[in-house]
């Protein structure tokens, strides 16, 4: 795989991981959507990602590291996808996007309100969501006593819904 890179510059090699049209979009939706299963992401896309490249995404985060794949212990023929750590580490990296996207372009009221959220919450609040991501994805236990950042994120979005 060395061979098939570009350079060894640490922004195209991310780009090369992240930079097609659907991966951050699908880890988007399992870090900020809950979605944790292949029916979840396929018709709750806001973007209406088509089936097979669903697939293949899944399939090329998975071996990428980023998304691991189980059986789902509820339902014999489904698995649940989790993120990995190094995917829970890019909730930097999706607050920062999400804060230039508001700025910049034509967003919804309604979709950028996570966004607005995170850019205000800045880094503590990064840090909380990524404790909680731990938890949910990787059964890392949180600190106790804090406030659910998902929760909050959600109440935001749907806050927006109804104005």
């Amino acid at each position: 795989m060395a061979d098939e890179r570009r350079s060894g510059c640490p922004i195209n090699l991310a780009v090369e991981v992240l930079g097609d049209k659907w991966s951050l979009v699908v880890i988007r939706d399992m870090m900020f959507g809950n979605r944790r299963h292949f029916r979840e992401l396929l018709q709750n896309s806001e973007e209406g990602i088509a089936s097979n490249i669903l697939a293949s995404r899944l399939q090329r985060l998975t071996e990428l590291g980023l998304v691991s794949r189980a059986p789902d212990p509820t339902h014999k023929q489904k698995v649940v996808y989790s993120l990995s750590e190094p995917a829970i580490q890019l909730v930097p990296v999706m607050a920062h996007l999400g804060a230039w996207g508001r700025r910049h372009l034509p967003v919804t009221p309604q979709l950028a309100a996570r966004a607005e959220l995170l850019e205000r919450g800045g880094p503590e609040l990064w840090e909380e969501f990524m404790d909680e991501l731990r938890e949910q994805h990787l059964g890392i236990p949180r600190p106790e006593g804090r406030e659910s950042v998902f929760e909050r994120l959600r109440a935001a979005y749907e806050a927006a819904l109804s104005t």
